[in-house]
């Protein structure tokens, strides 16, 4: 009855966000929708903001059950060790190149023309990215579990692999990933977009799952387990080393970061995968080879921690 309930309110919600983002790839969670008696070239099941919802609700979007929906069979976000992978940051599968052949894709996540130099000093509501312009876009992340069964993902054994400063802002959009990454077990991994905006409107974050895959692997070790980020952009020495998990809050359970006051600009703190909480811009590998011994080895593209 919880979940009927849920989804009636969430549907009433809905008509009102349509616009948001999510990162789409073949190998995501609920590409076709959530009826599973169709596929839906224009969903936008995932996209969704997830605010003050209780964990079972916004873990891995189960507000409307995106996480009951896994990719088709043998359909995975592939991850070259050392290499890189693209995905579209869109407001919903027709503004990408999995609907419709492209039609309606354009370099924007909406599938609108902009300028390059696109800039509100209030915000940007179209596209609605929550930002006012590229360089204060608050940055996304990847996270990966070994477990190939999203059931016994949690967040203690989900790790930030992989950040992407000044984004989401254009449609196709770039990761890196850590040589050092090792293979993941039969049957894949788990991974997770995620993005907590800037403020520039609702507090909220968007949070959202993939069956992944990491490709010419060469590293046996196991990736260390992740420790939550804190909030350091005034004093650097304070920030976590090694292993992060992923940033949840403004959720009414297991959030694992807590900010108040402001920032050095004067804004309102608000937790991102930028500098602010010791992410760099980049890839991260953090593997431990020996039991209780944890060696952090972190691959970034450019930046450093």
């Amino acid at each position: 009855m919880r979940t009927a309930v849920a989804l009636v309110g969430f549907s009433g919600f809905y008509g009102a966000v349509h616009g948001h983002l999510a990162a789409w790839h073949k190998g995501m969670y609920c590409l076709n929708g959530v009826d599973s008696a169709k596929i839906d070239l224009n969903t936008a099941s995932p996209v969704t903001p997830l605010y003050q919802l209780p964990f079972n609700d916004w873990w891995f979007h189960h507000i409307n059950n995106c996480d009951n929906f896994p990719p088709a069979e043998g359909d995975f976000l592939e991850l070259p060790a050392g290499g890189q992978f693209t995905v579209e940051i869109a407001s919903n599968r027709a503004k990408t190149t999995l609907s419709y052949n492209g039609r309606d894709a354009t370099d924007w996540p909406d599938g609108g023309k902009y300028p390059d130099d696109l800039n509100n000093p209030g915000c940007i509501i179209t596209p609605n990215i929550h930002t006012q312009n590229q360089s204060m876009a608050a940055g996304t992340a990847f996270g990966i579990s070994y477990h190939s069964d999203i059931r016994q993902v949690t967040p203690e054994n989900l790790a930030v692999f992989t950040v992407r400063y000044h984004t989401p802002w254009k449609r196709v959009t770039t990761y890196d990933v850590p040589a050092a990454l090792p293979a993941c077990p039969p049957g894949g991994c788990i991974c997770a977009w995620a993005w907590v905006p800037n403020g520039c409107g609702e507090s909220n974050m968007y949070f959202q799952a993939f069956k992944c895959n990491v490709t010419g692997a060469s590293s046996t070790a196991a990736v260390a387990p992740p420790q939550p980020a804190i909030w350091c952009e005034d004093d650097r020495s304070k920030c976590v080393k090694g292993s992060k998990q992923m940033l949840f809050w403004n959720q009414k359970e297991r959030n694992n970061i807590y900010v108040k006051g402001l920032d050095l600009s004067g804004s309102a703190k608000s937790p991102g995968y930028n500098y602010k909480c010791g992410f760099s811009d980049g890839s991260y590998c953090f593997v431990t080879t020996l039991p209780h011994s944890v060696f952090p080895i972190n691959y970034h593209s450019r930046g450093s921690e």
